[in-house]
């Protein structure tokens, strides 16, 4: 197993360790099978349908006029080649290979990295924006406003076009998909499997949506076809609108929280951020290769490229916890433990250095 280092309380480790062993054991990583669980919720009808959330509002009306279709909007004509060899363009890349375990495999199992790492990420958007299809559905179904339940059933419709758009992709452009990774399994049962609406708000609006806005943004530098590209653009404007939505339905929640309360919910985000951390170190990747989990693993977990990565796309979700109240000094020592803060506090951006191990 590999653990992260610094403050991270040795519980949190020790289950998202223990959970993900029990995963890999019983066979994961075949045939994808259905993820089923029940989960009781209070649905709730509201009767008052004088608006009184401007903010929540606005972002519904922005919602409405940003629709875009996956079928007409997306120039499917675009040729992707993958597997095609791709150009090296930094010393600061070609150290990132020569220090992986891929390098002694030679120059050409870069480029098959670097496509299948495509691949895997595409494939993990997929699966997460399913989750995010039912997670919207089910804040639709427990929010407290005629605003909230419109907005959140408006993000449900987003996702679903997400879900087809990357999809298709897979199947038409790559002809290859990934299965889910335990990590992200793992966090869609935490988010889905809890009845608490604020849980399921926190872990995908602030977490998971976040991420992924991140990571899209950084589509032109980590991505190798201009398909996927247009592709990420378009889906990053909608994430955009469901991270603000969360933000806003968040908060001042946890400022009526009791401490027992407040500290379960710390808890949660720490257990959600260790399983992201796990979830990017690579394994499936590694083991699709020929590469031994452990030794991949290990590589993704120290590489400094690999992590200064983890940290860029993690900044939006700092951000966002910051906004709802949930940014403690007992999270951000638990963030940082996990390498997902910047050393010295600072920002990093993968603007500044090519983005070695992933362009």
């Amino acid at each position: 197993m590999w653990h992260a280092r610094g403050q991270v309380p040795a519980r949190v480790n020790a289950r998202v360790n223990a959970r993900l062993a029990v995963a890999l054991a019983a066979g994961y990583g075949g045939a994808m099978r259905e993820l089923t669980m029940r989960v009781p919720v209070d649905t709730k009808l509201t009767w008052q349908y004088e608006m009184r959330e401007p903010r929540v509002l606005s972002l519904y009306d922005r919602a409405k006029v940003s629709q875009w279709n996956a079928s007409t909007d997306v120039d499917w004509s675009l040729e992707v080649p993958f597997g095609a060899s791709i150009a090296d363009d930094s010393r600061y890349s070609i150290a990132s290979f020569e220090a992986s375990p891929i390098a002694r495999r030679g120059r050409r199992m870069w480029d098959v990295f670097r496509w299948e790492l495509q691949a895997w990420m595409v494939s993990q958007f997929l699966h997460g924006e399913q989750g995010a299809m039912v997670a919207a559905a089910r804040l639709a179904e427990v929010a407290p406003s005629l605003e909230s339940k419109s907005c959140a059933a408006i993000q449900a419709a987003d996702e679903a076009r997400h879900v087809e758009v990357f999809s298709r992709y897979l199947h038409e452009k790559l002809h290859t998909i990934y299965p889910v990774s335990a990590a992200l399994e793992s966090l869609l049962q935490d988010i889905l499997g809890d009845s608490r609406w604020d849980i399921t708000a926190v872990g995908m609006q602030i977490i998971v949506e976040a991420l992924a806005m991140a990571a899209f943004r950084l589509a032109d530098s980590t991505f190798h076809d201009d398909l996927i590209k247009e592709i990420t653009r378009l889906v990053a404007r909608d994430e955009a609108r469901h991270v603000s939505f969360g933000v806003l339905s968040l908060q001042g929640v946890y400022r009526e929280m009791s401490r027992a309360e407040f500290a379960d919910r710390e808890e949660m985000v720490l257990e959600a951020a260790s399983l992201t951390r796990r979830r990017f170190l690579l394994e499936d990747v590694w083991q699709r290769l020929g590469i031994p989990r452990a030794e991949g693993a290990e590589f993704a977990a120290t590489s400094e490229m690999m992590m200064r990565y983890r940290q860029t796309i993690f900044t939006k979700v700092t951000t966002a916890l910051r906004n709802v109240g949930l940014l403690t000094d007992r999270v951000r020592s638990g963030l940082a433990g996990l390498d997902l803060l910047p050393r010295g506090g600072g920002e990093h951006s993968l603007g500044s250095r090519q983005n070695g191990l992933i362009r």
